[in-house]
């Protein structure tokens, strides 16, 4: 029997993006799942379950901000598909940027998906609802995300 949540971590220094985005996910009942990171130096500790983050655990999902302060979205992206322990963990990048050459460096760095963050819930819940049903009922995940379940 399968007793693993579903994990995604959100890696976001907007509050009101934060609010919008576990708005968006909690309207489709996925709330209980959620962790947030304000920086991308945060971010990597939180992944390496380094200091204050020594016992969370891994991410089924990362929902990734290039705007980021300390350490910007694709320097975070370049670490974790670099690194070994990290690199499987699927990466979506949800910016508010549109440009090629962010989209472009982003699959560059090996994001598995772009998406532009809309500014209306409705858009944003649908784009949570989106990723819901692709990343944890269409796509395989590797090893233990593979076991994860869905609160529906």
């Amino acid at each position: 029997m399968v007793t693993n949540r579903c994990k995604i971590l959100l890696i976001e220094d907007n509050p009101a993006d934060v609010r919008l985005t576990v708005e968006a996910f909690r309207e489709n009942h996925f709330d209980e799942t959620f962790y947030t990171v304000k920086d991308g130096v945060e971010a990597i500790m939180f992944l390496r379950k380094q200091g204050a983050y020594s016992d969370v655990p891994v991410p089924d999902l990362i929902l990734l901000d290039l705007n980021l302060p300390k350490k910007n979205g694709r320097e975070v992206l370049a670490e974790i598909k670099h690194d070994p322990e990290l690199k499987r963990i699927p990466v979506v990048v949800l910016t508010t940027s549109n440009a090629d050459e962010d989209i472009e460096r982003s699959y560059d760095l090996h994001a598995n998906c772009y998406i532009t963050k809309p500014v209306d819930l409705d858009d944003f819940i649908y784009i949570a609802k989106t990723i819901k049903e692709f990343w944890f009922r269409i796509a395989i995940l590797p090893s233990e995300a593979g076991e994860c379940y869905l609160n529906i």
